[in-house]
């Protein structure tokens, strides 16, 4: 794990950084909750999709926002901010792994929704992990249709997101064409996942290489019907 900083539309962004041991890994972006109630990408939450994607052998990349740690800028509370600091990140550990084509965005409570909103952005995105979206307070309609397959996880005891409502975000986007959305919750689970960062550890392992394996097989169909013939 290295420490770097890139130029974001604010300043110099601070982030940390792990390079697959093989050339042309998947990459993932993980992003952390409002600053505004204590988020940075230090967050156990975000430390633990981090070592996740780390470990499924991916390049991954978490950053602080504007106005967090050492990142330049001011935290305004203005979520369009937040998705140019993504954009940035996004591109840059693009640029650090050009020969990757599969591109993971991950985010925990706020992040999960601003990882959301860059996957209407980006179509090089092409699969997604969402804990704990915040559902019942923010509108996610915007996934209409959802356009890559994922994984959403939520804590079965959490007051500050409700369960039913991620859950019936989760059964929505699962109907999606040409997408799979997997939904795993958590028992006893509350918003800190206190006691249960192994639980979400071991979900995105358990899950998201069947994922990626699905997009590739997508990927490869699509090829066979855009091949020329002869």
């Amino acid at each position: 794990m290295s420490e770097l900083f890139f130029t974001g539309p604010a300043g110099r962004i601070e982030a940390r950084y792990f390079p697959a041991p093989t050339q042309g890994a998947p990459i993932a972006l993980i992003l952390h909750p409002n600053p505004q109630l204590g988020g940075t990408m230090n967050n156990k939450v975000v430390y633990t999709l981090y070592q996740a994607f780390a470990k499924l052998g991916f390049s991954v990349m978490r950053f602080n926002f504007r106005g967090v740690g050492k990142s330049q800028g001011v935290f305004d509370g203005d979520p369009n901010n937040e998705m140019a600091d993504t954009l940035a990140a996004l591109d840059w550990l693009k640029k650090l792994n050009p020969e990757s084509f599969n591109c993971w965005i991950a985010g925990y409570s706020f992040g999960a929704w601003v990882g959301c909103q860059i996957l209407m952005r980006r179509p090089d995105v092409n699969g997604f992990v969402a804990v704990s979206p915040p559902a019942n307070v923010c509108d996610f309609s915007f996934l209409s249709p959802c356009p890559a397959s994922g994984l959403i996880i939520q804590g079965e005891a959490d007051t500050v997101v409700n369960a039913p409502d991620v859950r019936a975000l989760a059964e929505r986007l699962d109907t999606c064409r040409r997408v799979k959305v997997n939904y795993v919750e958590i028992p006893q689970a509350d918003h800190l996942y206190v006691g249960y960062l192994k639980n979400v550890f071991d979900a995105v392992l358990s899950n998201v290489p069947d994922l990626l394996t699905s997009h590739g097989k997508r990927k490869d169909r699509q090829k066979k019907k855009t091949a020329p013939a002869g």
